[in-house]
């Protein structure tokens, strides 16, 4: 009889963990598509970040994003039933991408222990939320403390950006119309924060400066509970790698990395976007 491996870990592709990573610790990552006009590509294995932003500079029609079909997690969910014990699967927050929902539903078709988590937010938070379950496992503990303990955590992520494309995020119906005409006429540039898994307008910038000063304060003022940190951008990645030697040299104790924010998040906050994003200790 085949002895089964103790979980499998399961997230999707907007969580930007590397391929060795995925490869070395029992990951299985559902991929999101990008739609341009008739031509779908699958997120992460398809596309990549790099390929992305360049074809989205060109492309005349903004592209759509779509989840993956039930289908694929009821099938994914069969095979790792034959080699787990269990499952742990961490999505992207269920208010922006049905993902969570689909894995939620595919899970209560079989017959296979499947633990679903809402991480509320995406990008580097989310990937850190796998990682750190990875960690618990490897130093011992149990599935049901792991699982107690993500649990936790997506009341503790942050992400704060200055979206490259206003225009994007309204369509994508992350803003209201009357918030992107305003932002538009005066020029102003929109702070945004993930709030409860949705993303909502935290503060009106006039200046590109004062939204790095802006986004270094919110950051000063959380610094306490972090102890590592990403700047997340939108295919803008010397000025990402600048405002993280900065933050490094400001915080010595805080470990910062940058990290580009995957082709479906991208396509609905544009080339040049730019945050910081955390999950309080």
């Amino acid at each position: 009889m085949t002895t089964l491996n103790e979980i499998a870990w399961v997230t999707d592709s907007t969580s930007g963990l590397t391929e060795e990573y995925i490869k070395n610790n029992h990951i299985y990552v559902v991929p999101l598509s990008i739609i341009f006009g008739e031509e779908s590509y699958l997120e992460g294995v398809d596309i990549t970040a790099e390929d992305f932003y360049p074809k989205l500079a060109a492309s005349k029609v903004l592209p759509k994003t779509s989840q993956p079909a039930i289908g694929e997690f009821v099938e994914l969910y069969q095979k790792l039933k034959e080699q787990y014990k269990h499952a742990i699967a961490i999505h992207a927050s269920s208010a922006l991408t049905g993902t969570y929902q689909s894995s939620m539903a595919a899970s209560s078709m079989v017959d296979f222990k499947v633990d679903v988590i809402d991480s509320k937010i995406g990008s580097y938070p989310l990937g850190r939320m796998v990682e750190k379950g990875v960690e618990l496992q490897k130093q011992g503990n149990s599935y049901s403390e792991i699982v107690s303990y993500l649990k936790t955590l997506p009341e503790k992520a942050n992400l704060y950006m200055a979206p490259g494309s206003l225009e994007q995020l309204h369509k994508g119906g992350r803003l209201s119309t009357t918030q992107v005409i305003i932002g538009s006429l005066i020029k102003l540039k929109l702070i945004v924060r993930f709030d409860d898994g949705k993303v909502v307008l935290f503060d009106k910038i006039r200046t590109e400066k004062k939204v790095k000063e802006r986004l270094f304060q919110i950051f000063e003022e959380a610094s306490t509970n972090i102890i590592e940190a990403s700047v997340i951008h939108g295919n803008v990645g010397q000025l990402a790698e600048e405002w993280r030697q900065e933050l490094q040299e400001r915080y010595p104790n805080i470990n910062f990395t940058t990290t580009i924010f995957s082709p479906v998040p991208g396509t609905h906050t544009g080339q040049g976007t730019i945050g910081l994003a955390w999950i309080n200790e």
